[in-house]
């Protein structure tokens, strides 16, 4: 199969016409034409809540039906149990809140150090509120790795729930989530998965995973700013969510509070089938997307390790890699010995390159590993990235960082 075609992918992103080199996909990516044309058109399209009697009350019922097979065919999931909701963050504290009203003294909940602080804080705060135990997974910082080999003393009898990040946001590890999940479902516990960044670079299967509940957020793959949750619908039947009386009882829309943004959903079903539609028309959509990110994959991480080769060749000493496990995906994350992180982010902006520095709310990783204060430099690839950016990239942080050799 032929490689990602970047430069005809490239001319559907009008954000590119600014001359800026994009690294910044980890916290969002650029969006497509055809994603802003379908939020259009949704929007001033007839629209009404949703029924079917009238035109608007069907584009509105259609929308949602269309953007819960999207998302079923992109997870591996049944569109029964797609809960959309305005943030990943804002998912996981409504879960929360909803698992824990069965939780209380005696029950443990596990959360690891290598997640993004909105897969940690809303379980430590339900835990502290309800007074269960917590157990942490911690990272080892040699290897960037989860420490999963004493699994066995850390979850028990009394485990209720699980939550790991299928990939890091701020160094790319990608743990053995099914090997974690396997051994939760062992003890009986739920297995809650932050796949933001994952999904932004493989093919999902939530079953392989062995993920109960997967959250991811559609701008991180080219489309708009929302998110959504998948899980079974039977697990969500079980559970029953604070909500006003009169507002549907029916899983998925019970965890759904208020009227749903119809042009938003639109432009995340366009994200999705667009990535499909980068490996051709024919075929199913869910295949289509598995392969389109088996070309996505390749292209991304073929350009990660021209940068990672440039790095540890030319500015050994002087640049420390952070991303080190060994299944990791497109995204390096750069501490420096001789300037703060903020001031070679500031010299690549000076370029056009958006390189941003910081910490990422990966609050306990980056503790972890014991990270200057100041943060580090992240560099993500997308699937509109190209060689020429990474020419760009590599010649200003070479000189940036040569230029603070004494």
């Amino acid at each position: 199969m032929a490689g990602l075609d970047t430069e005809r992918l490239r001319a559907d992103f009008p954000a590119l016409d600014s001359g800026i080199a994009f690294f910044d996909a980890p916290g969002g990516t650029q969006t497509p034409r055809q994603v802003g044309e379908a939020i259009a058109s949704t929007l001033t399209a007839p629209l009404s809540n949703r029924g079917v009697q009238s035109v608007s009350e069907r584009n509105a019922e259609r929308v949602v039906e269309d953007f819960r097979q999207a998302f079923a065919d992109l997870l591996g999931a049944d569109p029964r149990g797609i809960v959309y909701g305005r943030s990943a963050t804002q998912l996981t504290y409504d879960f929360a809140k909803h698992l824990s009203q069965d939780w209380g003294p005696g029950d443990e909940v596990v959360v690891t150090r290598l997640d993004h602080d909105s897969n940690v804080r809303p379980w430590v705060q339900a835990a502290e509120r309800v007074g269960a135990r917590l157990r942490w997974i911690d990272v080892n910082p040699d290897t960037g790795e989860l420490a999963t080999t004493d699994l066995g003393s850390v979850l028990s009898e009394s485990t209720r729930l699980v939550a790991v990040s299928a990939a890091s946001n701020l160094i790319g590890t990608i743990p053995d989530v099914a090997a974690i999940a396997e051994a939760a479902h062992r003890v009986g516990a739920l297995v809650y998965v932050d796949g933001v960044h994952y999904a932004a670079h493989h093919h999902v299967d939530i079953s392989a995973l062995g993920a109960d509940f997967f959250v991811c957020s559609p701008y991180k793959f080219l489309g708009p700013h929302c998110a959504l949750l998948a899980a079974a619908p039977q697990v969500l039947e079980s559970l029953t969510p604070e909500k006003l009386l009169p507002s549907p009882n029916q899983v998925p829309e019970r965890f759904e509070f208020g009227t749903l943004p119809y042009e938003v959903m639109a432009g995340a079903t366009a994200a999705v089938d667009y990535i499909a539609a980068l490996a051709g028309e024919a075929g199913r959509r869910r295949d289509r997307l598995k392969r389109a990110h088996e070309l996505i994959n390749a292209h991304e991480q073929a350009l990660a390790a021209r940068i990672l080769q440039t790095v540890q060749q030319e500015l050994h000493g002087r640049v420390e890699v952070h991303s080190k496990a060994q299944r990791r995906t497109p995204t390096l994350f750069l501490s420096f010995s001789a300037q703060r992180a903020q001031d070679v982010s500031a010299a690549l902006h000076r370029a056009n390159i958006q390189a941003p520095a910081g910490s990422f709310y990966a609050y306990e990783t980056f503790r972890q590993l014991a990270l200057p204060d100041t943060g580090g430099l992240r560099l993500g690839m997308a699937p509109y990235t190209n060689d020429d950016d990474v020419d760009r990239l590599l010649e200003t942080l070479t000189s940036a960082v040569s230029a603070a050799i004494p």
